[in-house]
């Protein structure tokens, strides 16, 4: 059996890839700007503060969730969404780390 495409790559390469491809839609950066906003966890309907459909939402909420950068609780028929404030260090010092690479080069094409 051949490798995979993923496991030609090393594991920080295929986490950095897929923390960007969960942010890559415009509605979670837009979900996730909302809740930083509130500076508190969420439990209103975002369906009103964002103009998207409920099941959009919702599978929105699902893709951030998987990757830890929310984290959600049911409280009776709601359910509260927060930053996870660790997960979202974790990630900024990933970004950070290949973002303030010096890429001077000698001679440019």
């Amino acid at each position: 059996m051949g490798l995979t495409k993923a496991e030609i790559f090393t594991d920080e390469q295929n986490e950095l890839a897929l923390l960007f491809k969960v942010l890559a839609h415009p509605a979670r950066i837009a979900i996730l700007q909302h809740i930083i906003k509130q500076k508190a966890c969420i439990c209103n309907d975002l369906v009103g503060e964002l103009g998207l459909a409920q099941a959009t939402i919702s599978q929105h909420l699902k893709e951030l969730k998987n990757v830890g950068i929310i984290q959600g609780s049911v409280e009776g028929k709601s359910v509260c969404y927060c930053i996870d404030e660790k997960v979202w260090k974790q990630i900024q010092m990933k970004f950070n780390e290949l973002f303030n690479q010096d890429v001077k080069v000698k001679q440019c094409c």
